[in-house]
């Protein structure tokens, strides 16, 4: 088996799930490489997703470790599944692994929902909107890094075109609507290109109004993706040093409940297109 110096989010996730079964088991690492005919070390590296594993190899560790959840064991083995190179890998050295960590956590989820507070989701920015945004990142970035990021950005919208688009829920509060990144005409042509967008069958986007006034999660930028199963359900949060993911139960808790707050208190789709089209005359 392959060891990686840098394995991507989505391989350390299938680490964790493999040592949270083997650790809920009672197993130890030393019966656990036994089953495998591996030394200890190797099921360790394993479970840091730095050493690859085999499909077969989940579902026997899987199998052995008493999980009776076949649906969760077969999802396992398709996150070891390596048969097919994902579009993101084009750009893998040259932009940071954590963009790349975000399009592949989209490509493979069964959904997604997002909260955002500043920006309208990124899913859905126009080539210009995201220039302007990548364009104001300190310290600055050469002019070919960010056209590099954009092009990748654009390209994440694959998950809209391929043959199962993506179900995708975006709940945006007005003051995003309101910054004017690029200046008016940039911000403009984000709104309409938002409008057209919302009437797609599997996009919903609903805008949080000012007059709800305060709201949880203070602000941060929110990437709900749902896994083939519940157990793989991971949440994604921007931040300064980048993107930081989370497959935690509690946290996963605490973030259901956020979404259920913006489900109740964002305008509806019709609407918040009504307010985006307003917004944009206003410009």
């Amino acid at each position: 088996m392959a060891t990686r110096q840098t394995p991507t989010e989505r391989q350390q996730r299938l680490g964790a799930e493999l040592r949270r079964l083997r650790t809920a088991a009672g197993v130890s690492t030393d019966y656990a490489a036994g089953l495998l005919g591996l030394d200890r070390t190797k099921i360790s590296n394993m479970e840091s997703g730095i050493r690859v594993v085999t499909p077969e190899r989940v579902r026997t560790l899987a199998s052995n470790y008493d999980c009776a959840d076949p649906a969760y064991i077969e999802a396992l083995a398709a996150m070891a599944d390596t048969s097919e190179r994902g579009w993101w890998e084009e750009y893998r050295g040259v932009l940071p692994s954590g963009l790349l960590d975000i399009a592949e956590l989209e490509w493979h989820a069964n959904g997604v929902q997002t909260m955002q507070t500043v920006h309208v989701p990124g899913l859905l920015h126009t080539e210009d909107y995201a220039r302007a945004i990548f364009a104001a990142v300190l310290p600055p970035l050469s002019r070919l890094e960010v056209e590099l990021r954009v092009n990748h950005r654009t390209a994440r919208r694959r998950v809209f075109e391929r043959a199962n688009p993506l179900p995708y829920i975006g709940y945006v509060h007005e003051a995003a609507l309101r910054m004017q990144f690029g200046g008016r005409t940039v911000m403009r042509a984000q709104l309409e290109a938002l409008c057209v967008e919302s009437e797609r069958e599997n996009i919903s986007l609903r805008v949080v109004p000012v007059e709800c006034g305060s709201f949880p999660g203070a602000g941060h930028a929110l990437l709900y993706a749902a896994g083939p199963v519940p157990q793989l359900d991971t949440v994604q949060l921007d931040s300064a040093h980048g993107p930081h993911f989370t497959g935690a139960e509690a946290q996963l808790t605490k973030y259901r409940a956020h979404l259920d707050w913006m489900a109740e208190a964002a305008l509806s789709p019709e609407a918040s297109r009504d307010l985006m089209h307003t917004i944009a005359r206003q410009l």
